[in-house]
């Protein structure tokens, strides 16, 4: 398999290595990371099962799930992750996801990472439409969609079970003229 790697002004996106698995595991158990995430926090046999799943999806031909550690360009410090999904080859439809350590919050990395998935996924994978859901209360997450230009389309009430609740999400997508323009 060809490294994977897209960089930004900060970061970098690669793929997960098995030596990842303590740097997952530090931002996977902090509560205020896995709030409003359907995961977490996860315990060590947990992040060695998404590292191995993560290794066999990436192995798949034709691929459609890119899930990808977030690693600062300055130090090499794994900080978080990047997701894009496809969820229609024939339709060129994908999301998006994002997660950072809580020491990576208010610097523009989440902004950074989706700006490089989106134009990743338009660019390199010709989709058509990208996607990405928050929750309601998640308003940092929010005005990372918003600043890509997402469009909110509207809320899924009760869309899914997060840590023994059901959580509402709210629906961004972006089109590709729109991104172009």
């Amino acid at each position: 398999m060809a490294p994977w790697l897209l960089e930004g002004k900060t970061v970098a996106l690669r793929e997960y290595a098995p030596e990842d698995s303590q740097a997952v595991l530090a931002y996977a158990q902090d509560r205020d990371v896995t709030r409003y995430l359907p995961w977490g926090p996860e315990g060590t046999q947990e992040v060695d099962a998404f590292l191995a799943r993560v290794a066999a999806d990436a192995l798949q031909q034709p691929r459609t799930q890119y899930e990808v550690a977030v690693v600062r360009k300055d130090t090499g410090a794994l900080i978080g992750a990047g997701r894009l999904g496809i969820l229609s080859a024939e339709h060129r439809r994908g999301d998006i996801g994002y997660v950072l350590r809580r020491d990576s919050w208010g610097q523009g990395i989440g902004s950074e990472v989706a700006r490089l998935l989106v134009d990743w996924g338009f660019r390199s994978l010709g989709l058509h439409r990208i996607e990405a859901t928050c929750d309601p209360r998640n308003h940092a997450s929010r005005r990372v969609l918003e600043k890509l230009g997402m469009n909110c389309e509207g809320c899924r009430r009760d869309d899914f079970l997060s840590h023994g609740e059901w959580r509402d999400s709210l629906l961004f997508a972006l089109l590709e003229d729109e991104w172009r323009a």
